[in-house]
């Protein structure tokens, strides 16, 4: 059957893309010893002229990144702690590994934080502190300033998270509600050299926002994030302490993150190891290898789910009866972060959301199938990675007496799929650089 064998393609060409994205590749690519010398990307730092040196990181990719570094530095780390999502740990041996909850933070994230706190204040001016910094990164490691609480700081990720809040926005307001993020973690440093190895997770590689800037100048404001909160009509929904202090902050009346030019980053410096761009180019030549024309849409798509579906769905159409923007067999490719507003209480993530406005889109459209799946693994609170869309999708669902319609209406995308049997699990992948949307299209006999 053709719609399998183009699922099984998808499957390889994301499959693919995760792979140029293995936190060990991209540290492999971007950091070398040779001799007593680290060359980071266009850095040298001599270790002989170094004190301790430490490896401090968090986010879903964090402990892979970490591993990868162990492998080349060995002992020569004097101590270390990985903050990671839960099931995405692994071991090591020179730094200690906690695991917190993602999305939503939890205790044992406030924890880790004040953890990973603890550590870097004991660093010296002539230490090296590597910091590895992954998507995710923000919700694991809270560490809100004293006026806010746990429960807070849970009301305020759940209220940004379902008024569907794109990521830049969600993490300009935790930036101001926190100890480190936005920079902040410099100032514990104690003017040590900090280095940074950034896995990006967010559309454009915006250093400041990816896992909130935990140690680049911050751009952002109070002001913005009064904006934002007045954009989405949360102002009477906060928790007190939060607005309060959003309005302290908006008045002058606490500290402002770090800005550009702050002292703080006389001795820090950040660098991207990998992104989503070079998934997507990894992706784009597994496809051209399996047959396909191909081409690379985009690597920024944002908006509702739902709207990109049409729109990726609307190509699929074009590709498979006019041949345009180029001709069968095809595979489009696109990915970024999409954002999902909650309607109703069912059990997904934006991939799954997207994948099932897809298949109503595309139903009836022959040789024609949507992957679109996380780098990281999972898709919103579930073991799934993401789903698959064809013009078939909605015809079984049928024959089950399942409405796609009903499911969509109340975001509930994961068990949709589950009883069709088309999620993409793969378990956690170790990294982390957002989504890939991955359409196949074949000819379709519709065409005039």
């Amino acid at each position: 059957m053709p719609e399998q064998r183009l699922k099984e393609a998808a499957t390889e060409i994301f499959k693919a893309g995760i792979k140029a994205v293995d936190p060990g590749t991209c540290i492999g690519k971007n950091m070398h010893l040779v001799n007593d010398q680290l060359q980071i990307q266009d850095m040298t730092i001599p270790l002989t002229k170094t004190g301790k040196l430490y490896v401090v990181g968090m986010g879903k990719a964090s402990a892979a990144m970490a591993a990868a570094v162990e492998s080349l530095l060995g002992d020569r780390i004097s101590d270390g702690l990985i903050i990671t999502k839960y099931g995405h740990a692994r071991p090591l041996k020179r730094c200690r590994v906690l695991q917190a909850a993602h999305p939503v933070p939890d205790a044992n994230g406030i924890a880790a934080a004040q953890a990973l706190i603890d550590l870097v204040s004991t660093a010296d001016p002539d230490d090296l502190i590597l910091c590895l910094i992954s998507g995710g990164g923000s919700a694991l490691s809270p560490a809100p300033v004293p006026a806010i609480n746990l429960q807070d700081k849970q009301t305020l990720t759940r209220l940004l998270l379902d008024c569907g809040a794109t990521i830049h926005e969600i993490n300009t307001v935790r930036k101001h509600l926190s100890r480190i993020k936005g920079g902040q973690l410099c100032r514990y440093a104690n003017k040590a050299r900090l280095i940074s190895l950034i896995l990006s997770d967010v559309i454009g590689d915006d250093l400041d926002i990816i896992a909130s800037g935990t140690t680049v100048p911050d751009s952002g404001t109070f002001a913005d994030c009064m904006r934002i909160v007045q954009g989405y009509g949360l102002e009477q929904s906060l928790p007190p302490p939060v607005s309060d202090y959003l309005v302290q902050g908006c008045a002058g009346q606490v500290r402002e993150t770090p800005k550009p030019g702050d002292p703080e980053f006389d001795r820090v410096s950040n660098h991207i190891v990998g992104c989503l761009g070079d998934a997507l180019l990894a992706a784009e030549e597994k496809a051209q290898n399996l047959g396909f024309f191909s081409l690379l849409l985009t690597s920024t798509i944002h908006g509702e789910a739902r709207e990109v579906a049409k729109v990726l769905a609307s190509i699929g159409q074009e590709v498979g009866n006019r041949h345009r923007p180029l001709a069968p067999p095809a595979c489009i490719l696109s990915g970024g972060e999409t954002t999902v507003t909650l309607r109703g209480n069912g059990l997904g993530g934006r991939n799954m959301e997207l994948a099932l406005a897809a298949g109503l889109e595309l139903s009836g459209m022959q040789n024609t199938v949507l992957l679109s799946a996380g780098t990281d693994g999972t898709d919103g609170p579930t073991d799934a990675a993401g789903a698959f869309a064809s013009g078939s999708t909605v015809d079984r669902a049928e024959k089950k007496r399942i409405s796609a319609q009903e499911f969509l209406a109340r975001n509930d995308s994961y068990h949709f799929f589950k009883q069709i049997d088309e999620l993409l699990i793969t378990g956690p992948t170790g990294t982390n650089v957002m989504d890939i949307q991955i359409l196949l299209i074949l000819e379709h006999s519709l065409r005039p």
